[in-house]
């Protein structure tokens, strides 16, 4: 079997010929059933012996037939059935049928961490020679992927302002592999334009590959806004509160050649494949995304509110503000809600690192979307690696704060945050 017809085999059907999860979307935001059923109900790939009604976790690495030709049926994926766990597990493949029952897609992978759904993304398309054309603001280790690892490798990263869309037009090229973006930049918090970018990156026959970690793929769908690829950090909001590492590649089917090397290449020869207990750890908490993400996203619309009362804040960053230059263009695209990250600005540095030092509630923890509010320095971690003159090409500020507002009481985040600042000598 070639390897286009192995992948096709092993993601679109069980072996008694049923779908492998899937919902008919269309172009919208349209379930056959509502966001939180699909999370909880979404049916197990076989009936468990004991009943159980959370799918177990098969910690396991390999897996017995019972004949020489059910193994090699296996392997050659002429059926759907774990082999060896580097590849396949059941524990994994359920969470990755929830993800694909949600978005509608054509395949989901889930890999060990979302840098690692990010460079498997990236290894489907690119090749020695191809470019990638890409904001000028995306998160630190991103860079450093297209920059230095794929870069070593003879791809060239083509940096440009997303906002610009003659810019990226110029940008790209026959030699052209992707164009990738995020969604909502970290922490410059820019919003592009996903229609139109999808449209200049699909009369030039390349795919647009969209990091969609900071709004949730239940709030809004990429695939109508022609995203042909997601990536997902599933450490983040899915995991429930930062209980374990986890990343997704979301194949909508546009580019076959992605899923066909992801699956038959891939997951096989780099491995990266997630672990089935972060696989149990995340399909739990994708059961309770819906409820955590509408408090976490309304805690943060509030609290950004509250903070532009604060006279020793000079900015408060949050697309959901009505005079964010972003919020019409986030609206259309993502909804009623509008994450639950946002940036604060003070003086100066040393006063970023005494207001840090001095928060009782709020964690000093380099992650987001936990139960639990973190605050961060980016110029000095995520990009401290960066020269100066680098970080200001990345509008990188050292006079800036990320915060993720978690699950706490609203009020007793922000007045943390007030004693923090009005200790500032």
């Amino acid at each position: 079997m070639d390897q286009e017809n192995r992948s096709e085999s092993l993601y679109r059907n069980r072996p008694d010929g049923s779908p492998l999860g899937g919902v008919n979307r269309g172009g919208n935001v349209r379930r056959t059933k509502g966001v939180c059923t699909i999370a909880i109900d979404t049916p197990l790939p076989r009936q468990d012996a004991y009943g159980a009604i959370a799918m177990p976790v098969y910690h396991t690495a390999a897996y017995e037939f019972k004949t020489a030709k059910d193994m090699a049926d296996a392997f050659c994926g002429r059926v759907v059935a774990p082999d060896y766990s580097r590849m396949m597990n059941p524990t994994v493949m359920h969470l990755e049928d929830t993800v694909r029952a949600l978005t509608d897609a054509a395949n989901v992978f889930a890999f060990g961490t979302g840098m690692a759904a990010i460079t498997n993304a990236l290894l489907a398309v690119v090749e020695a020679g191809k470019n990638i054309v890409t904001s000028n603001h995306l998160f630190g280790n991103t860079v450093g992927l297209m920059k230095n690892t794929l870069g070593r490798l003879g791809v060239e990263t083509r940096m440009v302002n997303l906002l610009d869309l003659e810019a990226v037009e110029a940008a790209i090229d026959e030699g052209t592999a992707c164009l990738f973006l995020e969604i909502v930049t970290n922490p410059q918090m820019e919003v592009a334009d996903l229609a139109a970018l999808s449209d200049i990156a699909h009369r030039h026959g390349v795919p647009l590959i969209a990091d969609t970690t900071i709004i949730p793929f239940t709030e809004f769908s990429a695939k109508a806004l022609g995203v042909d690829i997601e990536v997902v950090s599933s450490t983040k909001y899915i995991s429930g509160g930062a209980t374990s590492l986890g990343g997704l590649v979301i194949d909508y089917g546009h580019f076959l050649q992605v899923g066909v090397r992801i699956r038959s290449e891939l997951i096989f020869n780099v491995g990266c494949y997630m672990t089935p207990h972060a696989a149990y750890m995340q399909s739990l908490g994708l059961e309770t995304l819906e409820a955590r993400y509408r408090v976490q996203s309304a805690n943060a619309l509030a609290l950004a509110r509250k903070l532009r009362g604060v006279p020793e804040i000079k900015r408060v960053n949050y697309i959901g503000l009505e005079d964010n230059p972003f919020y019409a263009l986030a609206r259309r695209q993502f909804g009623e809600t509008s994450g639950a990250m946002l940036t604060i600005d003070l003086a100066d540095k040393r006063a970023c690192f005494h207001f840090i030092d001095h928060l009782r509630l709020i964690r000093r923890a380099t992650n987001l979307f936990d139960n639990k509010s973190l605050a961060i320095h980016p110029y000095s971690t995520i990009f401290g690696p960066f020269s100066r003159s680098q970080k200001e090409a990345m509008d990188v500020k050292d006079t800036t704060i990320r915060l993720s507002v978690g699950l706490e009481d609203v009020e007793d985040i922000f007045a943390d945050i007030v004693q923090a600042v009005e200790s500032l000598p």
